[in-house]
């Protein structure tokens, strides 16, 4: 990724950013008279995400008081990807951001103040039903990944972990990954990309992975799954010199916000259907990722290699202050 790209693109997606939500918390929440501390007392905090099944644990979080519990007001924003999250957080409008993993190494790769403090989602590892796909038209004889060489593929941002996890599993199928033309669509937006050949093949997650199969596409291939079995996608991030006392709170809302995420999938589901469109039946079908408290790093370090080999970051990001 190009650094003028990354930063058009961050200044035109910084402009849409909507869906703001705060702690009225939907199901599964604590009601006022059962909340310990008054409006006043709790420190606001905006949080930048993707309305999709990955960032579930935050919205369930604020629904359970976690956040209020550690004294914070939790404000969630929302945006197509962290091209305009990044921006966001580094211009301080919010305190933390929710971004792919391969994203903020880019980001720190072009000399941005930031941090990953929190782990968020990561694949289930199951190549044959993830949370994660590339998915194409039933008829189209996209079938596999060696197949997607030389056509157009979608995801919601270009020169990030899709498409390098993508061109690695195309490559390892012997096919030549270069041949490839990545496209932006948005992710609620890329089934009817697909089904009206605007694109041949789309990269989804989850609830839209369920919806595409729902619509009569194919899966081509499980792509996180396939690259690694243990790979985290995303991370929440903020500043590299964030307030201390600040990120402690937020690490310890975060870290119970996972934990019962991970061990409450029915709430998960219900939560999800606050945030995103997605039907009761298709939200009862979608596979949920995991919701892991701590990073792999081993995994990442494979996600930043091959984004080396492909020219998308330019050198080793230093893990050591990278990750929290």
């Amino acid at each position: 990724m190009k650094k003028a790209g990354f930063f058009a693109l961050a200044a035109i997606t910084a402009l849409v950013l909507s869906g703001c939500t705060d702690s009225d918390a939907p199901a599964g929440g604590t009601d006022d008279a059962d909340t310990s501390s008054s409006a006043a007392d709790l420190t606001p905090i905006t949080v930048g995400v993707i309305p999709i099944a990955d960032t579930a644990p935050l919205y369930v979080g604020d629904a359970q008081g976690f956040f209020e519990d550690e004294g914070l007001d939790l404000t969630i924003e929302t945006a197509t990807g962290g091209a305009a999250i990044v921006p966001a957080v580094v211009s301080g409008d919010y305190e933390f951001g929710f971004s792919n993993q391969l994203s903020l190494m880019v980001a720190a790769d072009q000399g941005l103040n930031i941090t990953m403090v929190s782990a968020a989602v990561s694949s289930t590892g199951d190549t044959t039903q993830d949370m994660g796909a590339v998915v194409s038209k039933a008829d189209s004889g996209i079938v596999s990944p060696a197949d997607l060489a030389g056509k157009t593929v979608s995801s919601n941002s270009v020169g990030n972990i899709n498409d390098t996890v993508v061109r690695s599993v195309v490559d390892e199928a012997g096919a030549d990954s270069s041949t490839i033309d990545f496209v932006e669509v948005p992710f609620p937006d890329a089934i009817a990309a697909v089904e009206n050949d605007q694109v041949d093949a789309a990269f989804v997650v989850e609830p839209f992975v369920t919806s595409a199969l729902e619509a009569g596409l194919n899966v081509v291939t499980y792509a996180y799954a396939d690259f690694d079995p243990k790979l985290d996608i995303a991370a929440y991030f903020a500043l590299s010199d964030i307030d201390p006392e600040l990120l402690e709170k937020f690490q310890s809302a975060m870290t119970k916000s996972l934990e019962f995420a991970d061990s409450n999938p029915d709430v998960v589901r219900e939560v999800m259907g606050t945030y995103t469109k997605t039907p009761p039946e298709v939200l009862a079908e979608i596979t949920l990722p995991r919701f892991p408290t701590e990073m792999d790093r081993a995994s990442v370090e494979k996600l930043a290699a091959a984004a080396q080999n492909y020219g998308v970051l330019k050198a080793e990001p230093d893990f050591d202050n990278l990750l929290p």
